[in-house]
């Protein structure tokens, strides 16, 4: 099995990597720079490192990348300063899953490829009745005006849900919505729920990076897991 990870670099994307690497799965990353990993990933024999941007690849060099994968998770996001928030690209998450899905169409494999994407527990599944307060109507749309990375978002899990839908023949996809992420060293016991049961904007709930970590890679490794959640948003808290 081999599972492709943009956005390796990052907080989560870093034990999301690690994760894979326990259940004996052979990863692939790409990053712009290894400065950010540590040494337990860059010198593990079941990673292979491909210094790029993803988004400045063509397709055809996307493609070959993808073309062995059984399984794509994607941890990119935007880094919180002021560049990150506001400059381009603004649709980084947005951009780099339509070139991936794109990648995975034009290699047409035999069996579906697996798609995990992070996501956020302010972004709302549209496919279910997820019923919030007009209070938080009215921030979500500021978020969505003033902050790009929260319309990125949406766009992302959007893409899979409307482009890709439940039927695609060579793509199966998961969007993972984390609340309010912490550090933590260790894994706890966490819960995972099909739509949000706590406000994201006046009660959040706490997600560890290494519980996403976590339940990203049993999707991608776990069968019974993935069946239960594919073409599904599905919401982690911590358990405490």
């Amino acid at each position: 099995m081999t599972t492709l990870v943009v956005g390796a670099s990052g907080a989560t994307g870093k034990l999301l990597v690690e994760q894979l690497l326990k259940s004996n799965v052979h990863v692939k990353i790409i990053v712009r720079t290894v400065d950010n990993l540590p040494q337990n990933i860059k010198n593990n024999k079941n990673v292979s490192i491909i210094c790029a941007s993803i988004l400045e690849l063509n397709e055809s060099e996307i493609a070959q990348h993808v073309k062995d994968c059984n399984a794509i998770a994607s941890c990119l996001g935007h880094n919180l300063s002021f560049k990150g928030l506001f400059g381009k690209p603004r649709r980084l998450v947005t951009n780099a899953t339509r070139q991936l899905c794109n990648a995975i169409k034009a290699n047409n494999p035999e069996k579906p490829v697996k798609f995990v994407l992070m996501n956020t527990a302010g972004n709302r599944n549209l496919d279910l009745y997820e019923k919030i307060s007009f209070g938080q109507k009215c921030i979500i749309g500021l978020l969505r005006w003033l902050l790009p990375p929260h319309e990125d978002n949406e766009k992302a899990a959007n893409y899979l849900r409307t482009n890709i839908a439940q039927n695609h023949s060579v793509i199966e996809w998961t969007v993972v919505r984390p609340d309010n992420l912490i550090d933590k060293d260790e894994l706890s016991e966490y819960e995972v729920y099909s739509s949000p049961i706590r406000s994201a904007i006046f009660n959040a709930g706490t997600t560890s990076r290494i519980n996403v970590g976590h339940f990203m890679a049993e999707l991608i490794t776990n069968h019974k897991t993935w069946i239960k959640w594919k073409g599904q948003m599905p919401v982690i808290y911590n358990k405490w």
